[in-house]
């Protein structure tokens, strides 16, 4: 078995996720418009990206399960095939049949694919050392998702530029792209990704399904035990409801400022990969920046500040006002997702991991859908700045939910220790509580040594990977990851 060292860790996380995410930069700026150009209407559009979400929001919570009970590893290859199938698919699909398909698959994809990469950070990297800093690293890697999802999305519009190649048409010419890279990305998977495994065969794997109910309910019920826990994923119904204020309304503000929605479009296209790399240089920023605050305190005054920034979306009257606002929003969102992710990975021992991030990015599923359907009717009823209006304020009003944590923190740093009212034993950092009251189950052995959570995210997810769907995991438009 080889041992890596944490710097090895780090690279290896670094490396793999870029990869995960720069071919779905590459579909952001197309995805759409290829399901037009291919003859589905905009209801059946609105139809197969609502199956996809239905899909994660079901196969979420057991995905994660299946991840710390047979591992990391094996649920990352298989995520990394499922969507590979669904790329071949949407290369070749003309109906909406075949389009249906391919975005279950995305789903199935996403929810998979939603942390186990980070879990296995987290892990290797204390299981190397015990008080490695891994916000840094969780830092570096919203760094390498902003600049890899915006330099996929700048290729995407040069080979749609360059196209049609021969019998492939200009939109379909970044899925091609995207199928080789989504190879290479396996490929470096089974390369670079070292995990210890107890057992191999048939009876292992057979252990490892079974484990499965056991390390859900662990994660449930350390997230009713645990009031940082509990706090923490609550923080995850505010954020989803916000986000659809400046992934949803955002493009209707603007047009309704420029009155011209082509022109809108055209705008809308380098100024999101302008959003992703904004969140790469905040995730980068926020790592040194939460030292001076602390960590909880840090994150819960970046709630606040994105809640101002949507609020400058919908009250700035011009189109260089409302992009800046955007990109401030986005660049506050890069850095507040390593924060939330090292707290709620500080709470977790290894074998429940997982599935409390499944649970974490699980519940930003149904309040986006919640936030989509009253934010829009609102809009329409009133203004989009009104709803937008309400919007910042739902994403402000999450920031004391960040306080267990802090109190935690400061208990920690008094003579007294850590806070005895949570169903925790031992600190592995100012704030950070390891729970020790949920039994070990069956299954893979967790590396030794204290652990570690989105998505940026994809977690979280849309047609198109949105910042929701990128602290969890996911594919599809920016603008939750």
């Amino acid at each position: 078995m080889t041992v890596l060292t944490g710097r090895q860790v780090r690279r290896r996380y670094l490396i793999l996720h870029g990869l995960r995410w720069l071919p779905i930069g590459l579909l952001i700026p197309v995805l759409m418009l290829l399901l037009l150009e291919r003859g589905l209407s905009l209801p059946e559009v609105g139809f197969v990206a609502a199956a996809q979400g239905l899909v994660v929001l079901a196969l979420e919570l057991p995905t994660g399960g299946l991840a710390d009970a047979l591992g990391r590893k094996p649920v990352m290859v298989a995520a990394g095939l499922v969507n590979l199938g669904s790329l071949l698919l949407f290369l070749t699909a003309d109906s909406f049949v075949l389009f249906l398909l391919a975005f279950v698959l995305q789903g199935i994809f996403r929810a998979l694919d939603s942390g186990p990469l980070e879990s296995w950070y987290v892990d290797a990297a204390l299981a190397a050392d015990p008080d490695a800093p891994i916000e840094r690293g969780l830092s570096a890697g919203g760094v390498v998702l902003g600049v890899c999802i915006g330099a996929g999305a700048l290729l995407s519009g040069g080979l749609v530029a360059l196209g049609p190649v021969g019998g492939v048409s200009a939109l379909t010419l970044p899925v091609l792209v995207s199928v080789a890279l989504e190879v290479v990305a396996l490929t470096a998977l089974l390369l670079l990704l070292v995990e210890v495994r107890p057992a191999a065969g048939v009876a292992a794997l057979r252990g490892s399904l079974r484990a499965v109910p056991s390390a859900i309910g662990g994660a449930l019920g350390l997230a009713r035990r645990s009031r940082i826990v509990l706090a923490l994923i609550a923080v995850e119904l505010f954020w989803g409801f916000g986000m659809v204020t400046f992934e949803t309304l955002l493009p209707v503000r603007l047009a309704e400022v420029l009155g011209d929605r082509d022109q809108a479009a055209a705008l809308l296209g380098p100024t999101a990969s302008a959003a992703w790399l904004a969140s790469a240089g905040g995730a980068a920023l926020i790592a040194y920046a939460s030292r001076w605050l602390g960590v909880p305190l840090s994150a819960g005054l970046l709630r606040i500040l994105q809640g101002a920034t949507v609020v400058g979306m919908a009250l700035l009257a011009g189109p260089i006002g409302i992009i800046t606002a955007y990109l401030l929003c986005y660049a506050v969102h890069g850095a507040a997702n390593p924060l939330h992710s090292g707290l709620l990975h500080r709470q977790v021992d290894g074998p429940y991991r997982n599935s409390v991030i499944s649970l974490n990015s699980m519940v930003a599923q149904p309040s986006g859908a919640l936030g989509g359907v009253l934010l829009t009717s609102l809009a329409a009823a009133t203004t989009v700045s009104t709803a937008m209006l309400v919007g910042g304020v739902v994403l402000a009003v999450a920031a004391p939910l960040y306080l267990p944590a802090w109190w935690a923190d400061r208990r920690a740093a008094t003579p007294d220790g850590p806070d005895r009212s949570e169903p925790t034993t031992r600190p592995t950092d100012p704030g950070a509580t390891v729970s020790k009251q949920i039994p070990e189950q069956p299954g893979p052995a967790a590396p030794a040594g204290p652990d570690q959570r989105h998505r940026p995210g994809v977690q979280a997810s849309s047609g198109q990977p949105t910042p929701t769907e990128v602290r969890a995991s996911g594919s599809g438009n920016p603008s939750r990851a």
